[in-house]
């Protein structure tokens, strides 16, 4: 037979076996990775009894084309391994995998060192054979599998931290295993020298190397998936090629560890590839991996279980005395680590404490499995390993990994189910009952309505609802008599619930094309970051949080000074866009989770904890509300356009809907949509380009505004301007306090300003272009309002003084501001039509105050002047901008 025809029988065969092996699985309640261990072992007895005997049929073939395919180490870890670690990777949430770092650092690599040397010393006491050689075996059965831990965990529903903290250590600790097994071999062929220090050196490079060598590979990626958007096909297929060329790429350009590397560019490719590949390939790409580190996990266990006849071929029972003393010194050198040294990291503050159940099942459940067989049989080919060497490590890890696979692993159930970690905590059991009312009441209502609809008669029907109803009767009867959550959890719960809720919210605007990749990125980090502080703080973490995000950033007042002084747009004009679109993407999802607390989370919670969780949700809208406000009188012009922009964004989303459900429904042709398509993606590349920033603020334009100087000259609205003194106030900042003796006026280059008028209800707000503070050069008397920023504003400041000097030189404009005083002194009455008006139009009403005929022929104003509302021409410029 042919050697391709031996390979495509023997892999189809094994596929066709192992897609009848899960629903096997299930129905005898075992683990599928251990149904796959016994049945690869079978096969391999199969092999070993009818293989070659020259029987005819498909499955003779089959026995004879397995037997005659050739499964060495390297196969098993260049093919199978980089699949199998990528898509274990890509399904971790990143986030929780960071809020146990440290636990899971000190399992995946001081759990590595000491199952390490406690096996390899505990060997010697009980053999001859050296200690290179133990120590060797001890690295080997040091690395729990990921295809062994992390499915069986998966199988067994078991609780989601306790599975993090085990999919982690799986995940880490090949880095550190393989590191110490290569070493030691090299030791052992007599090719390399050293100890435990140059072990521990050795497995740095090699973790480091492959962090840094996944990172970069998994961003490049990330960046190179850009030019091929929206192609399902090619980027799936970019992610491919990325765990083979990161595990290819470390191990033999880099020297160090592919499998590090390929776990970091999976993790990299799961935090940020949601918001680089397009959303419609996203979920499509999960469903490809899934299938993908099926069939890895699958083929890897079976073709290791086949050659494990072949491995355990001169067993005897001194070896399955060294089989136990390896399980005693694993397991004891495990227990160590877990209950011993993991408490310290607690203790230090370095990691959530991990209860005594947790610590039990991950002792149990350290399963090893495909890596440990399959560095075994590395052994078994290396020539220059001695004979005896080959068969000592042959037995003792065959043996090894099947006593932790059908012991651990088939009672590993038994054990979680011992130690109740498979039921539902109080907290949790309460919101299930909750939850469950809920949706029984609707699933009831909803066949009610839909046996109505197709007037089924109500006989039918009715014992239906009479199940739903008993159910719900029972439900009720289960709440009544569980002990109540108290106020403060069930507001946690509600705001964990929120959070959640708003991070799948942004996801789903980006997937619409209203958010841009970049915002949806930042925002869902802040929700992974708020996330945290509600769990360790509750609704203070969650306020908290909030006010230094809406702030201005640093790189925000940078880019405004470039601007203002350098005259450099460009990097104002990104921030103000990307900031400008964050704060309506989280106004937007605001408001939705407002609604989703009064359609959801109220009916599970109950009325008095969604008009909690509503108040804090207000009190946050408020602040941005308060933040775009400040935005869009910063820059009035600017916002438009940007506003124009996100709106443009978001039709041209909803066109490329209603073309997509045209050709679905056959109106429309595939070239009439590509058509459109082209020309859809043409506008969408014009709307990626910002606007020119222009504020358009001249200073002879922006005195000559002032009412006060309103028919000046234009040497003389120069002659002001030259007196002005740029000053940056920053975000909160008072700039005027009712009480103080005014001295300067003030113009807004940029920003916007807050007046705190005694008397009105809301604050006048104030930006770019505005002043304020005027009636300080006529008469100096004491402010009536305070006039607080709102964000970073550049302000041109008129002192009194400097303004004072140039009225003494000029008597023209001298002459000019009596006037100006003598006509706020005495208004001309208002014509009759306005007067209606102003009857029926509601307006922010300002003190009216009687304006002193100035003295301008010194420097200080007469000091019986009677006090001035310096700001009130600033309401009523307001409310005339308005």
């Amino acid at each position: 037979m042919h050697v391709i025809v031996i390979y495509v029988l023997a892999v189809s065969g094994l596929l066709a076996l192992v897609s009848l092996l899960p629903p096997l699985a299930a129905r005898l309640r075992v683990p599928y990775t251990v149904l796959l261990a016994a049945v690869g072992v079978a096969l391999g007895l199969a092999i070993q009894t009818f293989a070659g005997q020259g029987g005819t049929g498909p499955f003779h073939d089959f026995l004879n084309s397995l037997a005659e395919m050739d499964i060495s180490s390297e196969v098993l870890i260049y093919v199978f391994l980089p699949v199998l670690l990528f898509e274990t990777a890509l399904a971790v949430d990143v986030r929780r995998l960071f809020d146990d770092v440290w636990p899971i650092l000190l399992m995946a690599v001081v759990a590595v060192f000491v199952c390490t040397f406690a096996v390899g010393y505990a060997l010697t006491l009980f053999t001859s054979m050296g200690l290179v050689a133990c120590l060797l075996l001890g690295a080997i059965v040091a690395t729990t599998d990921p295809a062994a831990v992390v499915s069986i965990f998966r199988d067994l529903g078991a609780p989601r931290r306790l599975t993090m903290l085990v999919e982690g250590e799986s995940l880490l600790n090949d880095a550190a295993a393989i590191a110490l097994f290569t070493l030691l071999l090299g030791m052992l062929t007599r090719n390399a020298h050293g100890g435990a220090t140059e072990a521990a050196m050795e497995f740095l490079r090699d973790f480091a190397g492959g962090v840094l060598t996944g990172y970069v590979c998994g961003r490049v990626v990330c960046m190179i998936v850009e030019p091929v958007r929206d192609q399902p096909m090619a980027e799936i297929t970019l992610t491919v090629a990325l765990a083979y060329l990161s595990y290819v790429l470390a191990e033999h350009y880099v020297g160090a560890s592919g499998v590090v590397a390929v776990v970091t560019a999976a993790l990299v490719v799961g935090s940020v590839g949601r918001t680089r590949i397009s959303p419609a390939t996203w979920g499509a790409l999960e469903h490809v991996w899934k299938q993908l580190g099926f069939w890895a996990n699958s083929l890897i266990f079976l073709m290791t279980a086949l050659l494990v006849p072949r491995l355990l071929g001169g067993i005897g029972w001194s070896d399955v005395g060294l089989v136990l003393v390896v399980v005693g010194a694993a397991t004891v050198s495990r227990a160590l680590v877990l209950f011993g040294l993991l408490p310290l990291l607690s203790g230090a503050g370095l990691a959530q404490r991990v209860s005594h159940a947790y610590k039990a099942v991950i002792l149990w459940g350290g399963l090893r499995g495909a890596v440990s067989l399959t560095l075994a049989l590395a052994v078994t080919e290396n020539g220059r390993v001695p004979d005896r060497v080959q068969g000592f490590v042959a037995v003792l890890v065959t043996g090894f990994v099947f006593y932790t696979l059908f012991i651990n692993g088939t009672t590993l159930r038994a054990v979680i189910n011992l130690l109740g970690l498979n039921k539902l905590s109080p907290v949790e059991h309460a919101m299930r009952n909750r939850a469950l009312a809920l949706s029984l009441a609707g699933v009831r209502e909803r066949v009610e309505d839909l046996a109505h609809r197709y007037e089924v008669d109500e006989q039918a029907v009715g014992s239906t609802v009479s199940r739903y109803t008993d159910r719900l009767d029972a439900i009720v009867r289960e709440r009544s008599t569980e002990a109540p959550l108290n106020n403060e959890d069930r507001v946690t719960i509600g705001l964990v619930i929120l959070v959640n809720r708003e991070e799948e919210l942004y996801y789903e605007h980006f997937r619409e094309g209203i958010l841009s990749r970049g915002v949806a990125e930042l925002l869902n980090r802040r929700t992974g970051r708020l996330l945290d502080a509600v769990k360790t703080q509750g609704r203070a973490g969650y306020r908290a949080f909030e006010e230094p995000f809406i702030s201005f950033t640093p790189w925000m007042r940078v880019a405004s000074l470039l601007h203002r002084r350098l005259g450099i747009h460009a990097p104002l004009a990104r921030r103000l866009a990307f900031r400008f679109e964050i704060l309506l993407g989280v106004r937007t999802v605001q408001r939705e989770l407002l609604e989703f607390i009064n359609d959801k989370v109220g009916q599970v919670l109950g009325t008095d904890v969604a008009c909690e969780l509503e108040g804090i949700l207000t009190v946050r809208l408020a602040m941005v509300e308060q933040a775009l406000a400040a935005l869009k009188l910063q820059y009035p012009d600017y916002a438009l356009l940007l506003q124009s922009r996100y709106v443009s964004r978001a039709a041209l989303r909803l066109e490329e809907a209603d073309y997509r459900a045209l050709f679905a429904e056959s109106i429309i042709s595939q070239e009439i949509l590509s058509d459109l398509q082209r020309d859809l993606d043409d506008r969408r590349r014009a709307l990626d380009a910002l606007p020119k920033l222009d504020l358009r603020l001249d200073l002879m334009d922006l005195v000559g505004r002032v009412p006060l100087f309103e028919g000046l000259e234009g040497d003389r609205l120069r002659g002001i301007a030259t007196l002005l003194k740029p000053r940056l106030v920053l975000p909160g900042e008072t700039i005027v306090r009712r009480g103080e003796r005014g001295d300067a006026m003030f113009f807004i280059a940029s920003g916007a300003v807050e007046v705190l008028v005694p008397g009105l209800d809301e604050p006048v707000q104030l930006g770019t272009g505005d002043v304020f503070g005027e009636m300080a050069l006529l008469t100096r008397q004491r402010r009536n309002a305070d006039v607080r920023a709102m964000g970073y504003c550049q302000l041109l400041v008129l002192d009194v003084r400097d303004f004072h000097r140039l009225v003494k030189k000029d008597a023209s404009l001298r002459a000019h501001l009596q006037s100006v005083a003598e006509a706020r002194r005495n208004p001309p009455p208002k014509p009759l039509e306005e007067a209606v008006g102003e009857a029926v139009t509601p307006v922010v009403e300002t003190p009216v105050v009687e304006v002193p005929k100035p003295d301008l022929s010194g420097v200080a104003p007469a000091p019986d002047a009677p006090p001035l509302a310096a700001e009130a021409s600033t309401a009523e410029g307001a409310q005339a901008r308005g």
